[in-house]
């Protein structure tokens, strides 16, 4: 009995001892997302180096223009790519003059990509929107953590490392941003709209791009953040009003009818 006591201890022990902070399966929709902070000062002093080898800051990018800005990392073998081609095959839909009125950023958060990352994905967009992919206001840019941590963390747009699979988890999600370095809006995915992109450029140029009836647009469209697109409230309160309308007149007409049974029911007693 003694004996059976010291296994239990010292098995009991053994179980203290053991180290209770091992390692939790890696989850990917934990790690990655995008946390909504519209408004939030994004640091615009930040170094990163542009796919010529030159060292550029954002503030010298934005230079007092809105920015599209794409957080990728341009070794990635899955989404990035198509996320960037669906942004530029949309940006010749929009009514804009790209390094007029608006600029497209890319930057790497993949701290380990070089210059010669960047030219190689801008060949291959070249390849098929040569004026646009080609532009100097399109900007694919890499650098340490120490820039592009920053930058993510005020976006509020998280990634992780993925050791097992040797890929990152991240979101697809380009953002607008205002010409004094603020973030506007997201779009979420590949599916928005050139309406979205339309609406959420001239939404971040604060009045200053886009005409007259870009701003009614903005009357019509009110962004919604789930969807991370832009949705028509008149029709919807259209839709409101005339589902109303019907519920009206369906009591009035039931009121009506009840009201003439009655003077029925009314006049058979007499």
């Amino acid at each position: 009995m003694n004996g059976l006591l010291l296994i239990l201890v010292a098995l009991w022990s053994l179980a203290l001892a053991a180290p209770t902070n091992a390692a939790e399966p890696f989850d990917p929709f934990a790690a990655a997302g995008i946390d909504s902070r519209p408004g939030a000062q994004v640091p615009l002093d930040v170094r990163f180096t542009d796919d010529n080898g030159e060292s550029v800051t954002l503030a010298e990018l934005l230079d007092g223009r809105p920015a599209v800005l794409v957080p990728v990392y341009f070794r990635c073998p899955n989404v990035c790519g198509s996320q960037l081609a669906s942004l530029l095959n949309l940006l010749g839909a929009v009514p804009f003059e790209l390094g007029k009125d608006y600029v497209v950023i890319a930057y790497s958060f993949n701290p380990h990509e070089t210059p010669a990352d960047a030219r190689t994905e801008r060949d291959k967009l070249v390849r098929r929107w040569p004026a646009l992919a080609g532009s100097q206001a399109v900007h694919l840019l890499t650098g340490p953590e120490t820039a592009s941590r920053p930058v993510s963390d005020a976006l509020g747009f998280r990634y992780r490392w993925d050791g097992e699979i040797e890929e990152y988890a991240h979101a697809s999600a380009i953002a607008t941003l205002s010409p004094s370095g603020k973030l506007v809006q997201w779009l979420y995915g590949l599916g928005y709209q050139p309406n979205d992109l339309r609406l959420a450029l001239t939404d971040a140029g604060e009045g200053r791009v886009g005409d007259f009836s870009d701003q009614l647009l903005l009357l019509c469209y009110h962004y919604n953040p789930r969807t991370g697109g832009y949705d028509n409230w008149v029709i919807g309160a259209l839709q409101v009003a005339g589902t109303g309308t019907a519920v009206a007149l369906l009591g009035f007409i039931g009121l009506s009818l009840w009201r003439e049974r009655r003077k029925r029911e009314g006049g058979d007693e007499r």
